[in-house]
């Protein structure tokens, strides 16, 4: 496994995150411990979840935090990431980023993990009804109570993400490191602005979504089966078709599986430090990992940008 730097920071973190959101859902809790143990064994030290996930919601933090709960070091070999925004309960402030919101939310993901403190918390959606000095003062408090290491976003714009740093900067406060977005050959829409914004203000990407609900992972034929049985997804494979076989005949061409190829094409973008794997079972995660083997020559590189098509950067991709 190789490693590197979250975003600006000194933090080392594997190239591939490993993603909860279907512990407790897709995956039981003995299922969830193999896969995690299995991680370790593969050299992922990063470890994402959230303070929604599961069902019931919020399950995913206490199979995450009864796993840590083993011991044998598992708490100092991983970086622990989770989020908070989403409604935990039916109150008015039981959702949000208000000062009130984000102080409970850490105190209850920080009972259900187990643990003392959170290595990476990610504010899971923009709150534009709370100003930023609420937010940071928020952050800085539990930063200065040992409580929160980093702090970084999710499904952020990059409006919002140069707000969210101005406001840092000005109360001397280090700010985002790192911003989670939907990234994958299929959904480049954050090439616009997102990806300069943090390349420019050395935050980190962490790419959920990889395979884009599965389209990338191959296996057109069997679009209307298994996991891809969605309605979601079987409108994903017919609005992508042409761009799917396309993208399938290459990889046989270059003899590289659909996934392995979908996830190496992250790996080798600028600015991308971990895609987030979200296996239910072993063999997934096991599968997923070889991507990190494979090695796409530029000629590769630029045909994938043929089929599916980035939008460029800002103002260049829409204006002279």
């Amino acid at each position: 496994m190789e490693y590197t730097q979250l975003g600006r920071t000194g933090l080392s973190v594997s190239r591939f995150c490993l993603g909860t959101m279907a512990f407790g859902r897709e995956a039981d809790e003995p299922t969830s411990v193999r896969i995690m143990d299995r991680a370790l064994e593969l050299g992922i030290n990063f470890y994402d979840t959230a303070n929604v996930y599961g069902q019931p919601r919020g399950i995913t933090e206490e199979i995450v935090g009864r796993w840590l709960a083993q011991g044998g070091g598992r708490r100092e070999k991983i970086v622990v990431a989770t989020k908070v925004y989403g409604a935990v309960g039916e109150g008015p402030n039981d959702r949000g980023l208000s000062a009130y919101h984000i102080r409970r939310a850490c105190e209850d993901s920080l009972r259900k993990l187990q643990t003392d403190h959170i290595d990476l918390y990610q504010m899971h959606h923009i709150d534009r009804a709370t100003p930023w000095d609420e937010i940071w003062q928020a952050m800085e408090q539990l930063v200065h109570q040992g409580k929160v290491l980093y702090v970084g976003s999710s499904n952020f714009a990059a409006w919002h993400i140069a707000q969210a740093q101005g406001a840092a900067a000005a109360r001397n406060f280090l700010g985002l490191v790192s911003e989670q977005s939907r990234y994958n050959l299929a959904a480049r829409t954050i090439e616009l602005e997102v990806i300069p914004a943090c390349r420019a203000l050395g935050i980190g990407i962490l790419a959920y979504g990889p395979l884009r609900g599965g389209i990338l992972a191959g296996g057109t034929q069997e679009a209307t089966t298994g996991r891809r049985s969605s309605e979601g997804a079987r409108k994903l494979f017919e609005k992508h078709k042409t761009q799917i076989d396309a993208y399938e005949a290459l990889c046989r061409e270059i003899g590289v599986e659909p996934a392995h190829v979908a996830h190496a094409w992250l790996l080798q973008r600028p600015g991308v430090t971990s895609p987030i794997l979200g296996p239910r079972m072993v063999e997934q995660l096991e599968h997923s990992v070889k991507s990190a083997e494979v090695k796409l020559s530029d000629d590769v590189m630029a045909r994938l940008d043929t089929i599916w098509q980035s939008p460029g950067e800002a103002p260049e991709s829409y204006a002279w």
